[in-house]
């Protein structure tokens, strides 16, 4: 159970510095940070697709659309953007 907490929070990490330089790079389209804006605006919102009231099941749907989202819309963008920010050495 562990190594895969373990693995989770590495693709995680891994997926957060990818869409940090995205986001960075000059060439980026507006719809991809538009999207990333709508997903953190989800994330933040009071509203949610399924209310944060229910115990396990409010929390989880944060948890796994939120980055759901954001690895689609990762994988979405034009290979020019996407190389650099998965060659480049971590830091």
């Amino acid at each position: 159970m562990w190594k895969r907490a373990m693995l989770i929070g590495m693709t995680l990490r891994a997926d957060a510095r990818r869409l940090w330089r995205a986001l960075r790079h000059p060439d980026t389209p507006t719809w991809f940070k538009g999207g990333v804006v709508l997903a953190v605006l989800y994330l933040l919102s009071p509203l949610d697709l399924l209310p944060d009231m229910l115990p396990v099941i409010g929390v989880v749907d944060d948890l796994v659309l939120v980055p759901l989202a954001l690895r689609w819309l990762l994988g979405r963008l034009p290979a020019h953007i996407v190389a650099p920010a998965a060659s480049t050495p971590e830091a």
